[in-house]
């Protein structure tokens, strides 16, 4: 195997990453930043407000997208042991 042969696997593994992650945490930012405003608006200092709706809508995230990300996963990885003789003959 090739220095750049591993690197591309590892930028795909990074880019793969990014991206089943950035549902979850664009929806609790999203979250976080109408709570935010919320307290600020009504001047609400509770910890527990700021962690117990991120926390809910985390939750409903991945049982939404839970789906779709196990289906990547398991495409990546199916891709990676079903090719894995031609990785070792490099």
């Amino acid at each position: 195997m090739s220095i750049e042969f591993v690197t591309s696997i590892g930028r795909e593994a990074l880019f793969l990453v990014l991206l089943l992650s950035s549902p979850l945490l664009g929806f609790t930012l999203i979250t976080g930043l109408i709570i935010s405003v919320f307290q600020a608006v009504t001047q609400i200092q509770e910890m527990t407000l700021t962690f117990v709706p991120k926390i809910i809508v985390t939750f409903l995230a991945t049982i939404i997208f839970g789906p779709w990300i196990l289906r990547i996963l398991l495409n990546f990885t199916s891709s990676l042991l079903i090719n894995l003789p031609e990785y070792i003959k490099m």
